[in-house]
């Protein structure tokens, strides 16, 4: 038993988990998002056709946060850019498209079924995830509107292949990552010459961690789906994950059915996504909780991680973002 399975050990660490992010310094993450602010304005001043990458995601909402102080409510001067697989849950895509037309922000949708229509991407079975085929719809839409800088949520703590990441990361002409190329960020000077062709996927808020992304959340009192707080869902057990029973993601056959209360530390396609067991229906809660997280949010809630260790680097030379 422990606080994310029973409510009340979950109330008393909420207060223990207070009083540790009393101590994490206010400044530590006002220093966070100055940094983000200054990413996001050199992104715009360096080069012609950047875009923002807004999934719907918590990590996605803070970005989106950080560029509303940025630039000004209502101002951001740059598309937001969300690759849709087709099987997003609808809470976020919705959350997404209030969040764009609240904001009067110009909202670009590129979908993996476009490309499937076009014959670029091609699934072994109807049934595999998509995850890693966005690469390719992605790749289109850096073609087609010829954007040069794409800015995302991603951070260094979610996976080692992130933790090799600059925060502006060259891609060559084919979109590709490759690591021994990246240029070295001394004195937060970044070179961001690259040739036609070429773009750069730019990480703001690559310094921060989960706990930082919460307590963010917290205190600035930004808005998220409804996944990423608890509620009952029916999953079933599969390979140390609960995996979300759905049209997509059905049980099988042996698998028991069960209600639990859960939340989402992450969200993605439904077919690669699980939820972790949770009462915590806050930010200070989830905070409390994540303070005594062991597995990183990819590693806790992505089976497409957690089939090989080497995958994610794999996909990002191929193009992921």
């Amino acid at each position: 038993m422990n606080a994310r399975t029973d409510p009340q050990l979950l109330a008393h660490s909420v207060d223990a988990a207070a009083n540790a992010a009393t101590r994490l310094s206010r400044a530590h993450l006002n220093a966070l998002e100055e940094e983000a602010i200054f990413v996001l304005r050199e992104v715009v001043a360096s080069f012609e056709r950047p875009a923002l990458l807004f999934s719907g995601g918590k990590d996605s909402a803070v970005l989106l946060k950080c560029a509303e102080k940025a630039f000004g409510a209502g101002r951001i001067p740059l598309p937001l850019l969300m690759i849709d697989t087709g099987h997003n849950y609808t809470e976020v895509t919705d959350f997404r498209d209030r969040r764009a037309a609240e904001l009067g922000a110009q909202l670009i949708v590129r979908s993996l079924e476009g490309s499937m229509a076009r014959g670029t991407v091609r699934l072994a079975r109807p049934d595999e995830p998509r995850n890693a085929h966005q690469s390719v719809t992605l790749l289109e839409a850096i073609d087609e509107f010829r954007f040069d800088a794409l800015i995302g949520g991603a951070r260094r703590d979610e996976e080692k292949a992130r933790a090799k990441e600059r925060i502006f990361s060259h891609r060559d002409g084919f979109g590709q990552w490759q690591p021994k190329d990246q240029r070295p960020e001394l004195w937060t000077l970044f070179n961001t010459r690259h040739q036609p062709g070429e773009h750069f996927r730019v990480f703001p808020i690559s310094n921060w961690t989960e706990l930082d992304v919460w307590l963010y959340i917290e205190g600035e009192q930004i808005e998220l789906p409804s996944l990423y707080w608890a509620h009952q869902r029916a999953v079933v057990q599969r390979r140390g994950l609960l995996v979300p029973v759905t049209p997509l993601t059905p049980a099988k056959a042996g698998e028991v059915l069960q209600e639990r209360s859960v939340r989402f530390r992450t969200v993605g396609d439904i077919t690669c996504t699980c939820p972790v067991e949770s009462f915590a229906a806050t930010p200070a809660q989830i905070v409390a909780e994540t303070l005594g997280a062991r597995l990183s949010e990819r590693g806790a809630t992505r089976m497409d991680d957690q089939t090989n260790d080497a995958s994610m680097e794999r996909r990002k030379k191929e193009g992921y973002f």
